[in-house]
């Protein structure tokens, strides 16, 4: 009998998201200038600098280019951040070879086709509520929120749980 996702959890030392529809609803405005401007969420935002306090390796592989939202997860602690990846998958296996860590340790999050053959390698692949069926399908655990709207936070939240680093004395500070 297999783990159940909840189990697989305890086995995660790194947690890689995709930005747009993850960390943001998805939607972008469009500004005089062309800049596109996204909010996300500062539970995720919390979320994710503790998951790094706590030791666990953050990576962030995404197809697009904003250096505002770089220099935003770069802030929190974020050290691998792949923007324009076209091709996640071979940018997930070049990553997780460097980093000397099996498949199995990572768990994805994405929520849209081009994040399908990473979810299908990762040890545990989950999902927003609002991610298209496709990867709902391939996926071992879907957020009961939304891309955006605190999904990060709810896995990140999950994993740490599990492990036992969730709340002590390091959640008290930024």
């Amino acid at each position: 009998m297999s783990k159940s996702y909840k189990e697989r959890l305890s086995d995660i030392s790194t947690l890689i998201f995709d930005i747009d529809g993850v960390f943001t609803d998805g939607m972008v405005h469009v500004m005089p200038d062309g800049q596109l401007l996204r909010k996300m969420s500062v539970k995720d935002s919390y979320a994710l600098q503790y998951a790094i306090k706590k030791g666990m390796i953050i990576a962030i592989i995404t197809g697009g280019n904003s250096m505002a939202v770089h220099d935003s997860l770069q802030r929190l602690g974020v050290k691998h951040i792949f923007l324009q990846s076209r091709n996640k998958e071979q940018v997930f296996d070049t990553f997780v070879q460097k980093q000397g860590i099996t498949s199995k340790e990572v768990l994805y999050m994405g929520d849209d086709i081009p994040d399908y053959k990473v979810m299908e390698k990762a040890g545990v692949a989950v999902c927003p509520a609002d991610a298209s069926e496709e990867i709902k399908q391939v996926s071992d655990y879907v957020s009961n929120r939304n891309g955006g709207a605190g999904c990060v936070r709810d896995i990140i939240e999950q994993t740490l749980r599990v492990q036992g680093k969730w709340f002590d004395e390091d959640a008290l500070e930024w």
